[in-house]
């Protein structure tokens, strides 16, 4: 396989799933913008719902911090801070407290050693490290295919590792939303008039991993034919 029909196609695998990426990311803004005016039913701030999830669940040593930016909400497990953006910090709306119950959710999993967030965190340094050098270990191995297949075997190597902290992500998404939604219905925030809102929102949201995901395995795959094809000329 020539390396220029490789790279035409892998930038065609590129633009499908930028185009995906796009139309679940104008979808997640059109959501949160449509539920961030519906408010809830105790008229908690952002702020408020990410501390009472806290103390309910029994943790106590995290600070809840306003982050410039929008959707940039996240947890940082080192400096244990849930970091939420002013329109959330600020917010009463259904939005707003389904994104601070998520990230707290992380809080949670952090607290009780919740498994998957565990692989993960020991995911990030071999991660670190793959993405700062992945790009250009596989573009040379793609232009040495034929004369030099290990440096292209290298590179599918250091990808992969992104590729599973993609997927290993999902698990951990997935069930700080699920607690969300738990504690949101159990603790009275959310009612039966939203509680299907704040469901809707945060299920945009995972699909925005999902299609990461997918598109990084896709990748990946299409790396190792090149990597095959490479081998058997």
């Amino acid at each position: 396989m020539e390396p220029t029909h490789a790279n035409l196609n892998i930038w065609l695998i590129f633009i499908v799933f930028m185009i995906l990426s796009w139309i679940v990311s104008a979808t997640l803004k059109s959501k949160f913008k449509k539920y961030s005016k519906i408010p809830t039913d105790g008229g908690l701030t952002g702020r408020d719902v990410a501390e009472k999830m806290l103390r309910d669940n029994g943790v106590y040593d995290v600070q809840v911090v306003s982050v410039q930016g929008s959707l940039t909400d996240h947890y940082n497990p080192e400096k244990k801070t849930i970091n939420l953006s002013q329109d959330v910090y600020n917010s009463r709306s259904i939005a707003a407290a389904a994104v601070a119950a998520h990230e707290t959710g992380h809080a949670v999993q952090h607290a009780t050693a919740y498994a998957w967030l565990g692989f993960r965190s020991k995911l990030v340094p071999p991660v670190s490290f793959a993405s700062k050098w992945v790009q250009w270990v596989l573009l040379a191995g793609i232009l040495l295919v034929n004369t030099f297949p290990a440096l292209l075997l290298a590179g599918i190597v250091l990808f992969a590792f992104t590729t599973l902290f993609s997927f290993v992500t999902l698990p951990v998404e997935i069930n700080a939303s699920k607690r969300a939604l738990v504690w949101l219905s159990s603790s009275g925030i959310s009612s039966s008039m939203n509680h299907g809102m704040a469901q809707d929102a945060l299920k945009w949201a995972a699909y925005t991993y999902v299609v990461a995901a997918l598109g990084s395995l896709a990748t990946l795959l299409y790396y190792i034919m090149i990597f095959m094809g490479g081998s058997r000329d």
